[in-house]
């Protein structure tokens, strides 16, 4: 007898001890990704490589003709002066200048790399 009012006497403080804890749904954990994720974001961008320069990388232009590519990247961004076409796999320096994108092109010259600022 006294060992089934033990049990019983376990069993409600696990339940009293459950209910304090907030469960975590799916929704809940993703919330939190997402304001992780966000927040990474924000360091990213206010950690910009080149001052002035609103956008670095172009990966929307992958596979486009590289005349086009440049005509888009002038376009959005006036700052950058030097859009050069790179064969890939070509010798390139490895200096940063703030003023350049390197468009790295196939044979057909189509752009094969993300265009980024550098």
């Amino acid at each position: 007898m006294e060992a089934k009012m033990s049990m019983v006497k376990l069993v409600a403080l696990l339940l009293i001890l459950a209910s304090c804890f907030q469960s975590l749904s799916a929704r809940d954990l993703e919330m939190e990704v997402n304001d992780g994720l966000n927040v990474l974001e924000l360091l990213d961008v206010s950690q910009s490589i080149c001052p002035g320069v609103t956008k670095e990388k172009w990966p929307e232009l992958l596979g486009t003709p590289a005349k086009f590519a440049q005509q888009i990247i002038q376009k959005e961004n006036p700052k950058l002066t030097n859009v050069v076409t790179v064969l890939n796999g070509g010798p390139v320096t490895e200096d940063l200048r703030c003023n350049r994108v390197r468009l790295f092109v196939n044979l057909l010259d189509f752009v094969v790399q993300t265009p980024q600022v550098g």
